[in-house]
């Protein structure tokens, strides 16, 4: 789960001047999808949407702690009948952005990025070889053997690193997809790559570290997930110290309550995986932080709760200000710490925490 679905829309209509195809044009995600890599590390051109999201806790070598956020979205603007490469390079298949953030929590201070564009002269684009995404220079890359390098550059901010998966990819959901709805269509299908060692270089300004740690990689595409009635969401990632992961998110309607398609995935250590569904989880704000710049009160600290599993923790946020107030959507994603227990023996563990709709309700970004 990802904030590309209300941007995405919004921002396709301001550039294009017109909205995206209705769902109906665009393969959608069904059933018995038949996931196979590397080929699906790559674009998925029959869907309408799609991200490739990379965060991670990384460390110098005196101990100084970063996040990073770098996600690739792609949105479709015309629909597979609809594209004609004789046409004029001005006229694109999708939209391509991205966003990128740097937590630096010994400085206390978060610092976020966005690009946008539609690639015409190919100064961005998808599967151009080993480069699976670009904008300009903010790059994915994946190599022969399985890893990948990803780069971003600004004049605040740059990240140049390479990760190698310490474990294989691990299916979200039921049958080949993640449903985010209640009802048939609104679902994804989505993988994630829970713990990637990481090493590279990381700049904060004038000041440049080389860095280590532990990224996550969330690949997901779909066509017409959220139902009317949905605000927003929330949703977590964490890397445990005894080797397991943990993704789960809630999908909030405009009451407070969540849909009972919320799910998750606990995985083992030794990379087999557990289907969460809502019933199996429980989540209870315990703190909220509320934006200076935006007013929007946001939930930063959490009690998780997931009996079957005999767990219980806390999820409390690094840095409270952790708000990207972009143009057209405005969210919280954040670097967090988790701690807790799991069978009677203490576990922590550090992730991202993302929380959509306390801004304002995304449904009013995503009408057509």
């Amino acid at each position: 789960m990802k904030t590309w679905l209300a941007s995405l829309l919004l921002v396709t209509a301001l550039i294009t001047g017109s909205a995206p195809r209705t769902p109906a044009d665009w393969r959608t995600a069904e059933p018995g999808w038949q996931y196979e890599f590397p080929r699906d590390h790559h674009a998925h051109r029959d869907f309408r949407t799609e991200w490739w999201y990379f965060t991670g806790t990384l460390f110098n070598a005196e101990g100084r702690r970063f996040g990073y956020e770098l996600t690739f979205f792609r949105q479709g603007i015309r629909a597979p009948e609809q594209r004609d490469p004789t046409l004029s390079r001005f006229v694109v298949d999708d939209l391509k952005f991205a966003h990128f953030t740097v937590t630096d929590v010994a400085g206390q201070r978060f610092r976020f990025e966005q690009k946008t564009s539609r690639g015409a002269f190919g100064e961005s684009g998808f599967d151009d070889g080993e480069r699976v995404a670009w904008i300009e220079n903010w790059n994915l890359v994946m190599n022969p053997d399985g890893s990948f390098d990803l780069g971003a550059d600004s004049s605040e901010l740059a990240v140049r690193f390479h990760l190698q998966p310490q474990s294989v990819p691990v299916i979200h959901g039921e049958g080949g997809i993640s449903a985010k709805a209640s009802g048939n269509g609104h679902a994804s299908h989505y993988y994630s790559i829970p713990r990637l060692e990481t090493a590279g270089n990381l700049r904060v300004g004038a000041k440049t570290f080389p860095v280590r740690g532990v990224s996550w990689f969330d690949h997901e595409w779909a066509t017409n997930q959220l139902a009317q009635e949905q605000i927003g969401w929330n949703w977590l990632s964490v890397q445990w110290d005894d080797g397991t992961a943990l993704m789960i998110y809630q999908m909030r309607f405009s009451n407070g309550t969540s849909d009972p398609a919320s799910s998750g995935t606990f995985v083992r250590a030794d990379g087999s995986t557990v289907h969460l569904p809502s019933s199996a989880f429980k989540m209870t704000p315990v703190r909220q932080w509320k934006s200076k710049s935006t007013g929007a009160n946001y939930p930063v600290e959490w009690r998780i709760e997931i009996p079957e599993q005999q767990m219980q923790f806390i999820v409390r946020t690094v840095l409270d200000d952790q708000e990207l107030a972009l143009n057209p959507l405005t969210y919280w994603e954040g670097a967090i710490d988790a701690i807790g227990s799991r069978g009677g023996r203490p576990v922590s563990g550090r992730g991202y925490l993302e929380l959509t709709g306390y801004a304002g309700p995304l449904r009013e970004l995503t009408k057509q």
